[in-house]
């Protein structure tokens, strides 16, 4: 890959494994917004950042970076020291993934903020894309630090220490309905050091897992969905409705519980169980499999 700096940003060429649209659609971040030109612009590590991929050409333009940020902060965010070449090639060898991997091809795992993915996830329970990222950009606008690029205001992602110390009536405020108390109390188990995020990151999987059963609104789909996003455990398996659905229908051919698939990804997929969740979740809800 090279690195090639131009006006307000970065031109990555020879790319591999990257398209914009597959990674910010593929159900793992809620707040990036795709433009008119089919660009994405959105918040990360208190950065606004606008990306635009062109997948057959092996080019990615950042705007609105430097080269410092891009070595400390997005290089790692999009996963670009990973063989995502040797990861589709292992996986591709099940002809079902193979047709996946075809479908989301520039998929890559993001890597992103463990603190906001909790506070992400919990808001996603039970809800759809739209309203998760509205209540997450009405979270961000009340707690959250201005950050303006092109004309127009963005806002960081609260820190601990503002969404911890918050009322509950404040956060009610910005749509979270039921799952206003979940966030109450899990920013305050974190801000008071009750819950250590980045001493979970360093647990192995399940006892990682474990720990993250313990905060309020996390159930195992969402502690699953932080340790694959967030915490790089690549063995995870999350499951909401459509994984379910897209594995039932693939590979085990009945309705089966929760617990059942978790052990079919295991033994099927192993340490590739997460890239595999994100190729077959992509694929399942672009093509509606019912």
């Amino acid at each position: 890959m090279r690195v090639v700096e131009i006006q307000n940003g970065l031109l990555l060429e020879d790319v591999q494994h990257f398209d914009a649209r597959n990674i910010f659609e593929c159900g793992q971040c809620f707040r990036w917004k795709k433009e008119a030109d089919d660009s994405y612009t959105g918040v990360a590590y208190g950065k606004v950042l606008n990306v635009k991929s062109d997948y057959d050409h092996g080019t990615v333009v950042l705007n609105n970076t430097t080269r410092e940020d891009f070595e400390e902060i997005w290089y790692s965010y999009f996963d670009l020291g990973r063989d995502y070449g040797s990861i589709k090639e292992a996986l591709a060898q099940d002809e079902i993934l193979k047709s996946a991997i075809e479908y989301g091809r520039g998929i890559r795992i993001l890597n992103q903020e463990p603190w906001e993915l909790l506070i992400s996830f919990i808001i996603s329970a039970n809800n759809n894309i739209p309203r998760i990222s509205k209540s997450i950009d009405a979270l961000s606008q009340m707690f959250g630090e201005a950050i303006k690029y092109s004309g127009k205001l963005y806002y960081s992602f609260p820190a601990v220490n503002k969404l911890g110390q918050a009322e509950l009536k404040q956060i009610d405020m910005c749509g979270t309905g039921y799952r206003c108390k979940y966030l109450y109390q899990t920013s305050r188990m974190i801000n008071s050091g009750e819950i250590d995020l980045e001493a979970i990151s360093k647990l192995r999987t399940e006892e990682a897992k474990k720990e993250l059963l313990r905060l309020s609104g996390v159930g195992p789909k969402v502690a699953d969905c932080i340790l694959l996003f967030s915490m790089q455990k690549h063995d995870t398996y999350p499951i909401d409705v459509w994984v379910k659905r897209v594995t039932e229908h693939f590979y085990i051919h009945r309705d089966v519980s929760m617990m059942q698939i978790q052990e079919f990804a295991k033994e099927r997929f192993g340490k590739l169980a997460g890239f595999a969740q994100q190729y077959l979740f992509y694929f399942a809800r672009e093509q509606k499999i019912k």
